[in-house]
């Protein structure tokens, strides 16, 4: 044993000892510039993927509110069979103008009408008696007209809207 260390105890022994060197700290930065390039890839497509996920959520605001009028429509007439005629035709046509150009929907009357509706889902349900109940509505309050509602429902749904 060495002459400076004789006659020394454990405690003094251990505090003659240097303290262990601390690592140096790793870097998170990505040691490759693909994953810098793919991180930048993801952010982007998460972005571009809100932005339009939101775009649509506002493309179809138009058909959720005429959705929720409707309902409301049904339970202030108090039943589920019959319907307001005059008001599904007005219900109808500001949706349509909400989801079309202007120029395209507000001069349609009559058949031509019935006709745009029929179209712009691929159904033919304004062909029949429903849409002559539809046309006919506004003229006669308050006459029910079973089905029409039901039919309003599934023109809102799945008619198709005009990409800007």
């Amino acid at each position: 044993m060495s002459q400076h260390l004789e006659g020394k105890d454990l405690v003094e022994l251990l505090d003659m000892l240097e303290p262990v060197p601390e690592p140096a700290a790793v870097s998170l930065m990505p040691q490759t510039p693909g994953w810098i390039v793919l991180g930048i890839v993801v952010v982007v497509a998460v972005w571009w993927g809100l932005r339009r996920m939101r775009a649509r959520r506002r493309a179809g605001a138009y058909r959720r509110a005429a959705l929720a009028e409707l309902d409301r429509a049904r339970d202030r007439a108090g039943n589920r069979t019959g319907d307001d005629g005059a008001y599904i035709a007005t219900l109808l046509r500001r949706t349509a103008l909400a989801g079309y150009p202007r120029a395209q929907v507000a001069g349609l009357t009559g058949d031509d009408w019935l006709n745009f509706l029929d179209q712009s889902y691929d159904g033919k349900g304004f062909s029949g008696p429903e849409g002559k109940a539809l046309l006919a509505a506004p003229y006669r309050r308050n006459i029910p007209q079973p089905g029409l509602a039901d039919l309003a429902r599934t023109w809102i749904t799945t008619h198709r809207q005009l990409r800007p």
